[in-house]
């Protein structure tokens, strides 16, 4: 795994959408894979209770019949934070504060989801370009991942 483009796929992410406080990625048992957080954020924390709410979430994804699991999101008095699926065996956590444009993220996470992946993967996948942020707008086509983002 190449740890140096994790790294800029979790830097790039936060520099693109306003509001990314912390970033993180986790496995599906709860291990820490990388973080990119505060230093009040416990990672190994964050990584078990993401994992935890990986099961919930999965399991009421399935029981009410809207296919695999792709994302969550949990609102609190002084921001959010967003899982997403990342590949089958991972999950990407984003914290934002109250101002975080969550309709930017949602359109901006599915090509950092496929790369992600693919570098959990121990493939090589072509680096982010840095578009330019435009509020609640997506400069360029936004395409599906070719590795799979369903079910973690």
């Amino acid at each position: 795994m190449n740890h140096e483009a994790l790294a800029t796929e979790m830097r790039g992410l936060r520099e693109r959408v306003p509001g990314i406080t912390d970033t993180a990625v986790a496995a599906a048992d709860g291990m820490l894979i990388a973080a990119d957080t505060a230093a009040v954020i416990e990672a190994e924390s964050l990584a078990a209770i993401a994992a935890a709410g990986l099961g919930i979430a999965r399991r009421a994804t399935a029981a009410t019949g809207r296919g695999t699991f792709r994302q969550t999101v949990t609102h609190g008095s002084q921001g959010c934070a967003a899982f997403y699926a990342c590949g089958d065996t991972a999950l990407l956590i984003v914290l934002g504060d109250e101002g975080i444009d969550l309709e930017g993220l949602h359109e901006r996470i599915r090509p950092v989801l496929g790369r992600v992946a693919a570098i959990l993967a121990g493939d090589d996948p072509e680096p982010a370009t840095a578009a330019p942020y435009t509020s609640g707008l997506l400069t360029g086509a936004v395409t599906e991942p070719a590795t799979a983002t369903e079910g973690v």
